[in-house]
Order: structure tokens, then C-alpha cells, then sequence
């Protein structure tokens, strides 16, 4: 074998013969590693806050914004990273975003305020931005696409691992007295330094020497600003204002000012962060489409599932996370198992439009549930829905990594993670008010106070026994009215991908096609 070790000159990362797939697992190792820590500090906090915002003197306010600077942070990097990684090191970038992560962690554990907290937070998700996008860049570089399945396999499940974990693992340590909050961010600062380790040791990618590198920072200053904008409004939309207000007008037409502008700026550039000739390759199109489709349809509708469990059938939060386990566990079984399949045959596009699919009609039959659903009914529907998006969500990656060149592998990986958290952000904004407003308006009519239902999410235990009922029914129906409105975007998803056209999987890793490429000219 005759890779070196990546330095840290510019350039694109390659390997100059196919790695054995022992070293595949042993680079693999740590960029799970990191990958699991990342997506685990996204969710170790959603049964941590309460306690976390009460510890810092924190408002209601503070509490959405905990949580949304990370995501706003990890989604407007994503396109960068992606860049970065066409034109520079990629072992040194995952290294630099697995050390930002460290940095937010070991800063938000040590917070001493909430303006500290939030400000870590942004820490931590430009470094998630980077492990998200790069993670399977890397990946495609290793890996040719015809074995990427069974690879993408283990990525799905330590993806479903780490968003079930989370919340568990939270749950237990604000509730042991000796450990406390803040180590929900310590307890994935060894992991990350280890992935650290690991990679240096393991991920072993010679460089392509690029002497003509430019980033286009202020491309990528235009797209942040414009998609950190529209994140900001629908974030805030229908809470701090209203949907239709001059404060929306401006924030809205100030987003589509500045992507405007990006878009002009990466229309000249030479190399620009998003190549907009990316967009001319139809899969590279579609798959980008049912990603923030899927998004969308995903963490909208999915994410309110634990509120569900806890106010309409009055189950602890521990309890609430082990009930998600059906849908993990049918997303972990069948992106592995697909991945096996496509590995061993060849063919893809029948998991993509088996997933979507499923997907709607796992969204379906989420519609019909109220406050008084079987548990064991409830479970069957959510492993049609995991199952679905198992078969569905890295599948559109494979598709669009082996449809288009190596030197921009890079760029359509970050833009499909990049539209995936849009939609996903997005979704959960606008679903969330969507319940907000269903289960104001039921409680009006049912003369409860539209202003108990909407003010804050209430604690049912301490209500009287005909208002609690009031209540369960109202976040249940709110709930599937949610999943209602998901359906038809997982249906739209599915008319996408029918459009998506299957092609013999490339059987040269990434590396080795971007050496090819680089020969051409050379050879003519």
C-alpha cells in the first residue's frame, strides 16, 4: 500500500490505491467516534434544560435558544465545510471541527451564565456542521460507492443510537447528585479527543497538492447571513411576532437579499462554496429536493413525539425516550440492512422509493392518533415510519456522491446535509407553531383559556383531573394534525425520487477518481 499521511498543505484528499477494509473500519472508528459525540451533544440536552435553564437563571426564551444555536450554527456551516473539504486537507479539517467541538463543550459545562451557554452552543455546532458534512465526504473518499452500503449502514446506526441515547443519557445525569448538569457536555470531551487520536493515527490520505486554492469567504459570509436569517425568523415567527408582520417582511425580504447576493457572488467566482453548476446534474437536483422534503416530513413531525408521550399519555421523560425506541430501531435495522443489499447487488433506487413510501405511509397512520392510542399500535406505526426513512435518508447521499465528479463530492455531500437541516430546522419551527395554535384554539373552545394552552407546555400532574383530560385530548389531536401535514410532503418526497435515474454504482473510491480526473487533462 503506498498511502502517506495527510499534511497540512492545501489539498484534496486522496489515496493513491484502495484502503483493505480493515483500515477502513480502524479510520472508521474514530470518525463514528466523533460523529456519535456530536449528535449526542444535540439531544444529551433535551431532558436536561429544565434543570440547566433553573440552575442559570434562564428564561423561557433562553430555553428555545439553548437549543436553536446549535442548530443554526451547525446548519449555516455545513455548506463551508463541504467546500473546504474540496480544496484543503480533509484529516486536518474533521480534526479542527472535532476541536471546536471540544471547545463549546468544555465552555458550556463551565458556563456560569446563559449568555455563556448559548454562546458555546454556536461553538459546538460549527464544529457538528463539520463532523456532519465531513464524515461522509471522507467516507466516499475511502470508500468506493458500490461498497459505500454496508458502511453506510453502521453510519445509520450509530446515528439512531446516539438520537436514542441522548435523551436517556441526560435524564440520568441531572438526576444523579454527584455528577450534575454540566456534565452533559464533559462526558463527550474524552470521546472527541479519542476520535482525535484515532484519526491520526488511522485515517491515513496522501494529498493531491492544490496551489491555486481560493475560498470564497465572502460567498460563504452571504449564505450564512441569509440562511442564520430565515432560520432567526422562523424560529421566532408566531411567538415573539406574528407570521404576517412588518418585523417578518423585513427579516424574510433581508434573507432573500442576501441569498441573492450569494447567489451572484458564486455565480463569478472561481471557486465558489455552493458550485451552482452542481444543480445542472439531475440526481444531484432531486435528491436534494427529497432531502429537505424528508427533513421537513422528519424532524417536524417526529420531533414533537416526546412532548406526546408526556402530556396526551402521561409518561415520564425516560419513559417518553425508551417509547421512541421502535422508530430508531427500524431506521437502525434498515439502513443496515439495505446497505448489505445494495453492497451485494448493485441496485439502490428500489430502497429510495420503498423508504418513501413507507415514509408516507408511516405519516399515515401517525394522523390517526389521539390520547388514547395503543402503545403497541403507536409502536408499529413508528417502525413503518423508521424503516422508511432507514431505507430513504443515506441512500439519496449514495445516489448523488456516485453521480457526480470527485473534485465536487465535497459540495454535493454538504448541500444535501445542508437542505436536510434546513427543512428539518424549518419544519419544526413552523409545526411546532401549527400545534401551539391547534392546541390554543381547542382549549378556547372547550373554554379552558387559549393563553394556558399556548403560554407555556403544562405540567398535567397538577391539573384537575377533568382539565388534564381536556388537555391530553388537545395535544393529541394537535399531535396528529402535525403528522397530517407531514404526509403529503413524505408523498412529495416519494414523486421526487421516482424521478431520480438508477446508475451503476462507481467501483473506485473517491481518491481514486479524483487522481483520474486530474490526469485527464494531462492525457488529451
Amino acid at each position: 500500500m503506498t498511502t502517506t499521511a495527510e499534511t497540512g498543505t492545501a489539498g484534496v484528499a486522496s489515496t493513491r490505491a484502495a484502503m483493505s477494509r480493515r483500515e477502513v473500519l480502524q479510520a472508521l472508528s474514530g470518525l463514528m467516534m466523533g460523529i456519535f459525540v456530536s449528535i449526542l451533544a444535540a439531544t444529551v440536552v433535551s431532558n436536561a434544560l429544565p434543570v440547566i435553564i433553573a440552575d442559570l437563571g434562564g428564561s423561557q426564551s433562553v430555553y428555545t435558544w439553548v437549543v436553536t444555536a446549535e442548530l443554526l450554527a451547525m446548519t449555516a456551516t455545513v455548506p463551508l465545510w463541504g467546500k473546504l473539504a474540496d480544496l484543503v486537507s480533509q484529516k486536518l479539517l474533521v480534526q479542527l471541527s472535532l476541536g471546536l467541538f471540544v471547545a463549546g463543550s468544555l465552555l458550556a459545562g463551565l458556563s456560569q451564565d446563559t449568555e455563556t451557554l448559548i454562546v458555546a452552543r454556536v461553538i459546538q455546532g460549527a464544529g457538528a456542521g463539520g463532523l456532519t458534512a465531513l464524515v461522509q465526504i471522507v467516507m466516499a473518499a475511502m470508500i468506493p460507492p458500490r461498497e459505500l452500503g454496508r458502511y453506510a449502514g453502521i453510519f445509520g446506526a450509530v446515528f439512531a443510537v446516539a438520537t436514542v441515547a441522548g435523551p436517556l443519557i441526560g435524564g440520568v445525569i441531572v438526576d444523579t447528585s454527584w455528577l450534575g448538569w454540566r456534565w452533559c457536555f464533559f462526558m463527550g470531551v474524552p470521546f472527541a479527543l479519542a476520535a482525535i487520536v484515532l484519526l491520526q493515527k488511522t485515517l491515513k490520505l496522501t494529498t493531491v497538492r492544490r496551489r491555486d486554492v481560493h475560498i470564497d469567504w465572502l460567498g460563504a459570509l452571504l449564505i450564512t447571513g441569509g440562511v442564520s436569517t430565515l432560520l432567526i425568523w422562523v424560529t421566532l415567527a408566531g411567538s415573539r411576532f406574528d407570521w404576517l408582520s412588518g418585523t417578518t417582511a423585513l427579516m424574510v425580504g433581508g434573507s432573500l437579499l442576501l441569498l441573492a447576493l450569494a447567489v451572484l457572488v458564486e455565480s463569478k467566482v472561481a471557486e465558489p462554496i455552493i458550485p451552482l453548476d452542481i444543480f445542472a446534474n439531475r440526481t444531484v437536483t432531486l435528491a436534494t429536493v427529497a432531502s429537505a422534503l424528508v427533513g421537513i416530513a422528519m424532524f417536524g413531525g417526529t420531533v414533537f413525539l416526546s412532548q406526546y408521550f408526556q402530556i396526551s399519555l402521561g409518561y415520564s421523560p425516560t419513559e417518553a425516550g425508551l417509547l421512541s425506541l421502535p422508530m430508531i430501531g427500524g431506521l437502525l435495522v434498515s439502513s443496515t440492512v439495505a446497505g448489505a443489499l445494495i453492497t451485494k447487488t448493485g441496485r439502490w433506487k428500489r430502497f429510495l422509493v420503498a423508504g418513501g413510501a413507507l415514509m408516507t405511509l408511516g405519516f399515515g397512520l401517525l394522523a390517526t392518533i389521539d390520547a388514547r392510542t395503543s402503545i403497541w399500535l403507536l409502536g408499529a406505526y413508528m417502525v413503518v415510519l423508521g424503516v422508511g426513512v432507514g431505507f430513504l435518508m443515506q441512500n439519496l447521499v449514495l445516489a448523488a456522491q456516485n453521480d457526480v465528479p470527485a473534485r465536487e463530492l465535497g459540495s454535493a455531500t454538504s448541500v444535501l446535509s445542508f437542505f436536510r437541516s434546513l427543512g428539518g430546522t424549518i419544519g419544526v419551527s413552523v409545526l411546532g407553531a401549527v400545534l401551539a395554535g391547534r392546541v390554543a384554539a381547542d382549549l378556547s373552545a372547550l373554554g379552558s383559556g387559549p393563553d394556558d394552552g399556548a403560554a407555556a407546555v403544562p405540567d398535567v400532574s397538577t391539573l384537575p383531573p377533568e382539565v388534564a383530560t381536556l388537555v391530553r385530548d388537545a395535544y393529541g389531536d394537535a399531535t396528529a394534525e402535525l403528522f397530517l401535514i407531514a404526509t403529503p410532503l413524505a408523498a412529495l418526497a416519494l414523486l421526487v425520487v421516482l424521478f431520480i435515474k438508477e446508475k451503476a454504482l462507481k467501483t473506485t473510491t473517491g481518491a481514486q477518481r479524483l487522481e483520474a480526473e486530474q490526469q485527464l487533462p494531462a492525457a488529451h
